[in-house]
């Protein structure tokens, strides 16, 4: 089981992530655009820099929704490779079985 304090940490990466979305992709556009001058996208690179840290995607991370484990996380499932084998060896998951021989 992971720290608490580590999942609510990505809680509230999530939170500010979402709350600055938009604004964020409307800046990366900003600084993309080659038909600005080269001032406008600087202040938008600035401004961009500004931004809570936190608030970027690539910061967040994928984390079991079971165990809070940050590792080995299936996307499909959410779940990490442990806690995806125990609910597969259960029968609790549709379609997997654990291969014994």
């Amino acid at each position: 089981m992971a720290k608490k304090s580590m999942i609510a940490r990505d809680v509230k990466r999530a939170k500010l992530a979402k709350k600055f979305a938009a604004k964020r992709a409307e800046l990366k556009a900003i600084t993309r655009d080659e038909s600005l001058s080269m001032e406008e996208r600087f202040q938008a690179q600035f401004k961009l820099a500004k931004l809570p840290r936190n608030s970027s995607q690539n910061r967040q991370m994928r984390r079991c929704k079971l165990t809070g484990r940050p590792h080995a996380v299936y996307r499909k499932f959410e779940l990490s490779r442990i806690a995806l084998r125990e609910l597969g060896s259960q029968g609790k998951i549709p379609g997997i079985v654990k291969s014994s021989w």
